[in-house]
């Protein structure tokens, strides 16, 4: 930490959490935060108004307002790779010749969702869509959330070049009721074009008779497309300023917004831009993206915790955890800044997490009682997202901030040390006002909006994955050339489970 602001920051004492509240009758009125239909409090955490204040002259420092405002200028914010980052064009908030380009790139897909509604294609009732991260895991987390009651088509996702995974997404769907969506940025990806191919084999293999006339190609690369069959009047293009992760708002989101209905995928849409505008107008210091990312930054930095917690006390968000997962370690997951030089403190947190409240009949014991100091969130929503007994909801909540609540004030036995609880330990709480389209937007953008402003105040770049790269090229090479040059351990490997041996 070599910035004076880092410094500062490091060296005020660390507050008490069982005391906190005693010690600031303020706090709980300073450290929360709405934000539409959002709820967001930070008061169980370390957060000071001295340390906020050092975080506020860090962001200054690092030029946030100037690198927030040429994210929506629609400015060259990815520099390695040269282009910019406008998923909130998607939204409708950016540059305005995006904001056109986005626009036109929707209503192309509204069109063809239209068409596909009038049974254009045959009667359909089944989307099997393949991709892989991005392409795969934003869709899978909207359709899972908001799609449990549907009963337009069945959607099944599948990101896995294990051939299980597509074997159990097909094994109840009808191919002459099935439509294909393949969801890759470079039209080239390994295994979402192994999927896809293995797709239209079981296709024709059933007697379809167009198998590729099924094909929605969501790409950004729409000659790629072509060349491998698909009608120009099925591919729905995207730009390529959108990245992999941040691509759900763009055709990447076909499935939920066919699944779904245009009505619910525009209202994700809205959802987000709320979210946006939040993020692009509120000062600093009422900025609730800045603010969790004070929060992450703080206990990476100063308190030295490696990983982050998420637990969603919501069975609708079970798959929240994996989104973020991707979100936050494939964005900030880097060693050096956006200038190549060796980043002066650790970066992203490793983060996990699962759902309540299973997790604390797995997990909640090292949280509570572990040498390992974790900073945990939990996610919860005021109402219910069934029709049960409505004591279901309630006993889910009152665990949820009982959780918040032990861990924070934890519980002494000098006569027992392993019935001790230390207490101390820091959470931060979302609270949703429900589990909507327009909800899960503001929400998934909170946490897009987070994940810059941790990038801008480590000074790196969120936007490339240059580290997921290596792998890749390495299994090509054995698929084209074997195991030669490689490791005893690898080449052992390699002959064992393929048969193959080195030449």
């Amino acid at each position: 930490m070599t910035s004076a602001a880092w410094a500062e920051i490091a060296a005020f004492p660390t507050p008490d959490l069982r005391t906190v509240f005693d010690d600031d009758a303020g706090r709980l009125d300073r450290m929360t935060m709405a934000v539409g239909p959002i709820r967001f409090d930070w008061s169980k955490t370390h957060l000071t108004p001295e340390v906020t204040g050092a975080f506020l002259k860090l962001a200054e420092e690092k030029d946030f307002t100037i690198r927030r405002d040429a994210l929506f200028a629609g400015a060259l914010v990815n520099n390695t790779e040269g282009r910019a980052a406008e998923h909130t064009a998607e939204r409708g908030e950016g540059a305005a010749d995006s904001v056109a380009r986005a626009r036109t790139f929707h209503n192309r897909m509204r069109a063809l969702i239209d068409a596909i509604e009038a049974d254009a294609l045959g009667p359909i009732r089944h989307i099997l869509h393949v991709g892989i991260g991005g392409s795969a895991l934003g869709p899978d987390l909207i359709v899972d959330a908001l799609g449990r009651d549907s009963d337009r088509y069945d959607v099944a996702i599948v990101s896995n070049v294990d051939g299980c995974a597509l074997e159990e997404a097909i094994k109840d769907f009808d191919p002459a009721a099935t439509i294909l969506a393949v969801a890759s940025k470079t039209f080239t990806t390994t295994e979402t074009m192994l999927n896809a191919t293995s797709a239209i084999n079981w296709m024709t293999e059933s007697g379809v008779e167009d198998p590729y006339g099924r094909v929605i190609a969501l790409t950004a690369a729409p000659d790629k497309a072509i060349e491998w069959g698909v009608d120009e009047t099925r591919i729905l293009p995207f730009s390529e300023s959108v990245g992999g992760r941040y691509s759900l708002w763009s055709s990447i989101g076909f499935p939920a917004a066919l699944g779904l209905g245009w009505d619910a995928f525009e209202s994700l849409l809205e959802g987000a831009a709320a979210m946006d505008r939040h993020f692009r107008l509120s000062a600093p210091e009422a900025n609730a993206p800045l603010i969790a990312a004070f929060v992450d930054q703080y206990y990476a930095r100063v308190m030295k915790c490696q990983t982050r917690a998420v637990f969603a006390y919501d069975e609708r968000l079970r798959l929240l955890p994996s989104y973020l997962q991707q979100l936050e370690m494939e964005s900030n997951g880097k060693s050096v800044t956006a200038q190549g030089e060796p980043v002066d403190g650790p970066t992203a947190a490793i983060t996990w997490g699962g759902v309540g409240t299973d997790a604390q009949h797995a997990v909640f014991q090292l949280l509570h009682q572990g040498t390992h100091i974790v900073p945990v969130e939990f996610i919860a929503a005021r109402e219910p997202g069934h029709t049960l007994d409505l004591a279901h909801h309630q006993v889910l909540l009152t665990n949820c901030f009982a959780q918040g609540a032990a861990l924070m004030q934890g519980r002494p036995n000098p006569d027992d040390p392993a019935r001790a609880y230390p207490g101390g330990r820091p959470s931060t709480t979302i609270l949703l006002d429900d589990v909507t389209p327009e909800v899960l937007g503001a929400l998934i953008a909170f946490y897009e909006h987070r994940t810059f402003a941790n990038a801008v105040l480590m000074g790196i770049n969120p936007f490339d994955q240059f580290g997921v790269e290596l792998g890749k090229e390495i299994a090509k090479s054995i698929d084209q050339k074997g195991p030669s040059g490689f490791d005893p351990s690898t080449m052992a490997l390699i002959e064992l489970a393929l048969g193959v041996s080195a030449a």
